[in-house]
């Protein structure tokens, strides 16, 4: 077993989410990086797995097909060994003999982080797994 801080009380768990919506033979899968408060690693992983089933869902989208969610199984645990405030670390990957060029290949540029990257027109084939119901809402609004 990895090794656990006696006062470790925080873990970071990666849900792996598929979607599908019905008539679309293209499913569309989410990992999902969450935090876990637990008292020890078996606690964290009842509770990553409890927040895993409550993302278990099926709603129909603005076209009347039906998207599900299912919760697939976790990709990933791990203890959070500082507590957590600025500059704490919450993971880290460790890859040995890595040549000039691989590392950087591993860097982004600022500008091409996702979040300074501008939002791109929604992919008329991508599965649309929108809700109805909250687009119903938005419309509403803005009409």
């Amino acid at each position: 077993m990895a090794y656990i801080p006696k006062d470790a009380e925080w873990y970071i768990a990666e849900l792996v989410i598929e979607c599908n919506v019905e008539g679309n033979p293209h499913n569309v899968v989410h990992v999902n990086i969450v935090l876990v408060r637990a008292s020890s690693p078996e606690e964290a992983f009842e509770k990553a797995e409890e927040l895993g089933y409550q993302e278990n869902s099926t709603y129909l989208n603005p076209k009347n097909q039906t998207v599900t969610f299912t919760y697939r199984g976790l990709r990933h645990l791990d203890v959070i060994h500082d507590e957590l405030e600025h500059g704490a670390e919450l993971m880290f990957e460790e890859k040995i003999g890595i040549c000039e060029s691989e590392l950087k290949q591993m860097l982004t540029p600022k500008s091409q982080l996702a979040i300074f990257l501008p939002l791109k027109p929604i992919d008329p084939s991508k599965p649309d797994y929108s809700s109805k119901e909250i687009m119903d809402e938005v419309a509403k609004i803005v009409n």
